[in-house]
């Protein structure tokens, strides 16, 4: 019996929904480890408010996102920055957009009102990482639902620019 519950226990562990990205999978738990060597492998440097690191978006993609961040910055004073990535590493998304957000610094101190939108087109994965500061307004269903209802449907059709500015259009209209 106590075999039993300790299965149940680890195999519990190894199931996490992912509500980023509107997926459960089974998955490993990443290690300090892979999570430092992933971080190092991506050396992603914070290049601006968008940071196209997977090369997904055009120039005029990056131009207008870039000047709409910019203005909700101004408008909000919150932090909202897009990131992609030529691959995760193996590292869990929750955990690799935590550790990128934290060392860019994204939102003002004391406030945590950052947003991360990362997506990483390889392994298939959107995060949308919200600070505590705004938790409030962007939950895990309203993120859940941006991604599912206005990202999504243009990532299938390999449209990733389209699909990166509907989802912030939605994120800016919570906050606005």
């Amino acid at each position: 019996m106590r075999h039993l519950l300790q299965a149940i226990a680890v195999s519990s562990l190894l199931i996490t929904p992912a509500c980023s990205d509107g997926s459960v999978r089974a998955q490993q738990p990443d290690s300090k480890k892979q999570v430092v060597m992933a971080a190092k492998r991506s050396a992603l440097a914070l290049s601006g408010r968008v940071t196209d690191a997977a090369h997904v978006l055009s120039a005029e993609e990056t131009v207008r996102l870039t000047l709409q961040l910019q203005e909700f910055e101004r408008s909000t004073k919150h932090q909202m920055v897009v990131v992609t990535v030529p691959t995760l590493g193996g590292v869990e998304i929750a955990k690799f957009t935590r550790k990128l957000a934290n060392h860019w610094g994204i939102g003002r101190k004391g406030h945590n009102d950052g947003v991360v939108v990362l997506v990483a087109p390889t392994e298939q994965k959107i995060r949308i990482a919200v600070g505590y500061g705004l938790e409030g307004t962007l939950t895990k269903a309203v993120c859940q639902q941006v991604i599912v209802e206005k990202m999504l449907p243009h990532f299938r059709q390999n449209d990733f620019g389209g699909g990166i500015e509907a989802g912030i259009d939605a994120l800016i209209a919570r906050l606005g």
